[in-house]
């Protein structure tokens, strides 16, 4: 197994390309703590991972929250050989409707959240340890009305670059992961009617060259990929998973 005797943290992990990864992983042979806000869904996460999964509440703009994290990990895993830093955020953000509320929204949790997580765990990262940043296609294209998110996973993937050389003494590998257009929860939380939806999922595919929309397990075996020895020598790139959308 690829990730035995491996420990990981994956945030934003009790749903869609997290919960996936984190299935993945267990899979795998790692020990995986998976992190979220919405408590209902604990029980059938815990259920559904096993007795190799913690599930801890917490949320990532927070630091107080993410040093508790990474206490309880520490209690339970010893220290860290992997962080999927998944937690984020995308909406779109036409500049007239972009307020005090969604600029916090969309830059707090993708850049910030991902600050104060590395920050939180970075005294537990074993040497050689793989963090894995999310970021998106849209860093690579300029499309209408979603400005804020691109702009936001653009600081992302500066963040791998930065990152991977402050950290080369510890011989800790940073990476990003940038996702296409996915089928995952996030599009029930824009407000959308099932059949509008359908509508956006159906006219979207229609712009991605491999002709449909990626599943969560796409991304999660990239992140397994980052996360093996197997990718000892990448430091500081994108693995782009998107269908060719910002290739071709």
């Amino acid at each position: 197994m690829r990730l035995q005797k491996k420990s990981a943290l994956i945030t934003g992990g009790t749903s869609g390309i997290g919960l996936a990864t984190a299935k993945l992983f267990i899979e795998e042979g790692a020990k995986v703590a998976v992190t979220g806000r919405n408590e209902t869904v604990f029980e059938s996460v815990q259920a559904e991972l096993g007795e190799n999964a913690l599930v801890l509440k917490g949320d990532v703009r927070s630091l107080k929250d993410m040093r508790i994290i990474a206490a309880k990990i520490r209690e339970e895993f010893g220290g860290l050989d992997v962080v999927f830093a998944n937690a984020g955020w995308a909406f779109p953000s036409p500049l007239n409707d972009i307020d005090e509320e969604l600029y916090g929204q969309i830059m707090d949790v993708n850049v910030k959240g991902l600050v104060f997580t590395l920050k939180a765990v970075l005294p537990d990262l074993r040497e050689g340890a793989s963090f894995i940043l999310n970021t998106s296609f849209v860093d690579q294209t300029g499309n209408h009305g979603i400005s804020l998110t691109a702009a936001a996973k653009a600081a992302v993937r500066s963040l791998a670059r930065s990152w991977s050389y402050e950290f080369l003494d510890r011989k800790i590998r940073f990476n990003a992961i940038a996702p296409g257009g996915i089928e995952t929860p996030l599009l029930d939380k824009w407000g959308m009617s099932d059949a509008d939806i359908r509508k956006f999922k159906s006219e979207f595919s229609k712009t991605i060259p491999v002709g449909y929309m990626g599943k969560a397990k796409d991304i999660a075996y990239a992140a397994l990929y980052l996360a093996s020895d197997e990718s000892s020598y990448v430091v500081g790139t994108e693995l782009v998973v998107d269908g060719g959308a910002s290739q071709l």
